[in-house]
């Protein structure tokens, strides 16, 4: 990547690598290309080095509020990859489920419906590694 490493920057990629781990973020980094480069700097800045940076919430609180989030929008993908996260952050599989049960009712039956579907899939393939 080709970005200009900023203080923000580092301290992003230092959350998204404690959450994330290195083999995801390394996967991440490998397959950008210019035109997704841009994109990985503003997650990498914003949401890495400002939002699950701060200190008011612990990141199992922002885990948990992420996936809730997620899974009210539909986010699959993304529900997948924080579900999986979970083992960084300390966020609890009664953690998550307390947290699609807000979704069922905040959200829609549908959406936390599918968010279980998905978070089974992937407890599933965790227990198996």
């Amino acid at each position: 990547m080709t970005e200009v490493e900023t203080d923000r920057h580092r301290l992003g990629m230092a959350t998204r690598r404690s959450v994330l781990g290195d083999a995801h973020v390394d996967r991440a980094i490998a397959n950008s290309t210019e035109f997704d480069e841009p994109f990985q700097a503003l997650i990498t800045e914003s949401a890495w080095g400002h939002v699950w940076s701060r200190p008011n919430f612990t990141k199992r609180e922002r885990s948990i509020i992420t996936i809730a989030l997620l899974a009210a929008l539909g986010q699959d993908e993304e529900v997948a990859m924080h579900v999986r996260a979970t083992a960084n952050t300390g966020a609890s599989r009664e953690d998550v489920r307390e947290a699609l049960l807000h979704v069922a009712i905040y959200a829609g039956v549908p959406a936390a419906n599918h968010a279980i579907k998905i978070a089974k899939r992937v407890y599933e393939q965790m227990d198996a590694e």
